[in-house]
Order: structure tokens, then sequence, then C-alpha cells
């Protein structure tokens, strides 16, 4: 199958990309974690705090406040087992358990892995493997490497000014298992929300960030140690604790650097790790989608130089939001209660100040990335549309959300909460008790002119990111969510009437009241 057919049936005919003998082999699936063996470990300090405070901006932060930080960001959090009725009668009940983490993944698969380059007191310098499994570091590669990846990032800025490199990766066969070819598609979003989750813990300690999405891919696995055929960096994200990290255009930065060149200044890692599946299958599609949009030299970084600001029609009927203060929420509380909604979704009413303050909180943020001189302005990018029912002063209707004027634009009017409900593949929420279905809008294209492939993967990260700021920002305002790919897309464009304009539904976000779940579940913080 093409590339460009694959990417296509991926978003818009999903059934196309499962094998049509295709089954899940529940019994040898892997662990939703790394663990590596045979390797140095330090230890990080198991008593999380209940809340974060932001730091000494003077001083570099402490080996504990930096396991804190990994903590918040993808550390196992909780264990919860649910019931599962699954047939008509009181005892056809099953149990389900599942090691939780402050961010969605899809099936709670965490197909991510986080890595970092760290450079502090209490650890020699070099990169180190999140642990997730016993909160720790592992240390795969001792030493200095300032200038290795530097250049590998493009020499754009200093990185011995960063005490800490993030390394967010993908490994295929974690959720390729369950979910075949569709992974692909996951593997973004769930990296993006990471990122969302690390920008915002970030935000939260007083830690400047930026992202980087394009690096030379070969030279990054290498100094990690990755095999590119099992898994691979998909972000790059430099912290300091000075001011905004920003890209320096200077002589330096025109000199090509090739990975070939790189790679040989460094010898090969060959670390084991366990994975528990005993039979692990090909993933042809994944292996030629990530071959074919890995960066070999730096000539291949771009910027996004296209004006993608959007312009109000004069005849679109408005509906003007009303101005609200900047919403201040415990985030370590916001963080502990979050949970993807299922059959918990109580409909009730949204007021308008709720509506308005969920819309304005999810894009009140800018992150410095190497995609554009945008500031991070993320709008430029993407849109937020919706299904509204039961909002206080909104006709109930289908609207996109214009941040330049904080106002709705309506597109048509009507409860479509039916239409939305039977579009879902896996009906597992249901949309009759949901006042707000939200929809992350960006290009079909997805910046392939300019970012090939890689452009793919990237939207999805940047829309998961977004998907996390909503899904904050909805947990602040006594509401919850349940980040969906399950749905007809085709539906959802002719609906947005975005179909003819070079635009699409990227994934599905519900949001509304819901009551307390029948689970068991507890905290794995000490």
């Amino acid at each position: 199958m093409e590339l460009d057919t694959f990417l296509y049936n991926l978003h818009f005919d999903q059934e196309k990309i499962f094998p049509p003998d295709w089954q899940v082999d529940w019994e040898d699936g892997p662990l939703p974690y790394k663990l590596y063996r045979g390797l140095p470990v330090i230890p990080l300090n198991t008593e999380k705090p209940l809340s974060l405070k932001r730091g000494d901006s003077q001083q570099k932060p402490s080996l504990e406040e930096l396991g804190h930080f990994l903590w918040y960001v993808y550390g196992l959090t909780q264990y919860s087992q649910t019931a599962i009725n699954v047939g008509t009668y009181e005892n056809d009940v099953m149990f389900a358990q599942s090691k939780r983490r402050f961010v969605p993944s899809g099936g709670a698969l965490y197909p991510s892995e986080l890595y970092v380059y760290v450079n502090l007191e209490g650890a020699p310098n070099g990169i180190y493997h999140y642990d997730v499994a016993h909160h720790r570091l592992v240390l795969l590669r001792e030493g200095n490497y300032d200038s290795y990846l530097s250049r590998s990032l493009g020499n754009g800025f200093d990185i011995s000014n960063s005490f800490c490199t993030v390394f967010v990766s993908t490994m295929f066969w974690k959720n390729y298992y369950k979910y075949n070819n569709f992974s692909y598609r996951l593997q973004g979003l769930d990296a993006g929300v990471l990122i969302g989750q690390t920008l915002a813990v970030a935000d939260q300690i007083g830690f400047s960030s930026r992202v980087c999405y394009q690096f030379l891919d070969p030279a990054i696995n290498h100094l990690l140690g990755l095999s590119e055929k099992e898994e691979s960096v998909y972000a790059v994200i430099p912290l300091t604790i000075h001011q905004p990290i920003h890209y320096v255009d200077n002589e330096n930065n025109r000199d090509i650097v090739s990975a070939t060149e790189l790679c040989r200044e460094i010898p090969t890692l060959k670390h084991v790790y366990y994975n528990r599946s005993k039979r692990v299958l090909d993933y042809p599609m994944l292996r030629k989608l990530n071959e074919a949009s890995r960066m070999e030299t730096t000539e291949s970084f771009v910027k996004i130089m296209k004006n993608k600001s959007k312009k109000l029609s004069l005849s679109a009927e408005m509906l003007f939001l009303p101005l609200t203060e900047h919403v201040s929420y415990d985030f370590a509380s916001i963080c502990r209660e979050r949970h993807s909604l299922d059959s918990d979704f109580v409909l009730g009413n949204v007021s308008q100040i709720q509506l308005s303050t969920l819309l304005k909180e999810t894009f009140s943020f800018s992150y410095q990335n190497d995609l554009d001189g945008t500031e991070g302005q993320i709008e430029t990018r993407f849109s937020l549309y919706g299904s509204l029912y039961n909002v206080e002063g909104v006709p109930n209707g289908t609207y996109s959300y214009d941040i330049s004027t904080h106002a709705l634009r309506r597109i048509n009017q009507g409860d479509f909460r039916q239409l939305l409900h039977f579009g879902l593949t896996m009906p597992n929420v249901n949309l009759f008790q949901v006042p707000l279905c939200m929809h992350v809008v960006g290009d079909k294209d997805y910046n392939k002119e300019e970012l090939g492939y890689r452009g793919y993967r990237i939207q999805q990260m940047e829309a998961g990111i977004l998907v996390q700021r909503l899904l904050l920002a909805s947990g602040a305002l006594g509401m919850g969510g349940h980040p969906l790919l399950g749905f007809d897309v085709n539906q959802c464009d002719e609906l947005y009437r975005i179909n003819s304009k070079g635009k699409t539904s990227l994934i599905k976000i519900p949001v509304g009241t819901y009551r307390p779940r029948a689970w068991l579940k507890g905290s794995l913080r000490s």
C-alpha cells in the first residue's frame, strides 16, 4: 500500500488498514513500560509532593526536583480496578485492572517512553531512561554530549544552558499488538498529550522549554541506543531555568550536519530490555512511515512560512462570549482527579462563563518550537469546533471558535447528539449525556509540502498538546472529558462544512459533568 493511500485510509476509512483476519493476542501483550536489565540505576525520591511550586530561578533544580517533575509528567500514579458488565445476569461481570498515569493513552497502553540527558549534581552527566515502573533513572550512556546534541538539533541554541533535555519516543509494538496499523495515528497523539503534560508541569515549576520536532533521527536514536525498527524519538525538549529558549540564526546554523558523521563519533549501545511479549509481529507500514519521515541532514530542517491566519467572514453569524479572567486551580489536584470518562457523563447545564473559560484556557498559551516564527501560537494551525447542547444562552447547534474575537461562529442549528453518537465506531461514551462535543480541526495536507510525511506525526502531536490543554481546563471547571478517535471523520467534516475547505477533524473530545465512578483505586504516591 502506498504511504499516501495508507494515511488517507488511516484517517477517513479505517477499516481498510486492518487485516481481515486480525485478532488480538491478549495473553502475549507487552508491558506498558520499558524495563532495562543490568544497568546502573539512580533511585528517585518516592515521596512526591501534593502540590507543585515554582523553584528558585537562579539555581539548578536538584535531582529530587527532577524526580518530582518526571513523576508528574509520566509516572505511575494510581492502580485501579473496574467492574464491567458482560452479560444480562448479576454475576456476568469481569474486572479490568490498570496502572494509571496523569495523561490519557489509547487503551491505557502508553506507547511513549521518556529519556533524559541530565546535567545536575547528584548524578553523572549522561543519557538516562526514566524507569516508570520503579521511579528511577537508568544510566544508558555516561558523558558530556552537549556538542553532539546541539548539532543534532541544528545548532540553533546552546544545549549547555539546559540542565535537562527530555526525549519523547514511541515504541511501535506497545500498542500495535492491539490496534495494528491504526496505532500509527494513536502514537502521534499519545506523544502529543505527553508533550502537553511536559509543558504544563514545566510551567508550574518554572522551567523554560522548547519543543524540537526536527532533528537528525539516526543521530538522536543512536545517542539513546534505540533500534529504529522498534522505537524512535518523536520530540526533543530542552529545559532551562533561564530565559525562554530562542532559536538563534547564526553562521554556524548554515553548516550542514550529517547524521552519519555524528553517529561515527560515539559507540553503538547494545543494552538489553524486557518486553514480555514472546511473539512480536512485524509492522511494515509503521516502519516505512518512520523511514520516510527521517531527517538525515540539517539541510532538511524547514520553517512553515505559509500564512495560515484565519479571516473572519463578515456574513458569519457570531455569538460573542463573555470575557473571563484566567482561572486559577490546583494543578496537582486536577491531575489526580483526571480520568477518561465512559458511561460516567451526566447531562447538566453549562454556563456561558464555563464555555468561555474552557475555550480561552485551551488556547491561552504559547510554546517555543522549531516549526515557524509565530512564537508558538498553535492557533495558526488548529481550530476548535464543537456540537453544543444545553449551554446557557447558546442555541443548540454546531459552532467554530474564533480565538481572535473570542466568539462562536454558528454553522448549523439543532441537536446533533444522535448523529454524532451513531457515528462512533465503538460507542463506549453516551453522547446523549454530553453537552460539549469538541473537535480539534487541522489541515488535511498536514504541511506535507514543507515537512513531508514527518508533517503527519507532527500534526498529531500538536493536536495532542491541545487535547491535554482542554482536559486540564475542563478539570479546573469541574468537568471531564474523553479523547476519542473511533468516530466517523467524514460525517463530522460534513457536519462542520469543512470537507471542501482543506480541513478535517483530527480528534473528538466529549466534555461535561459526570458522576463518581464505581471503582477501586489506590494512589501509588508514597
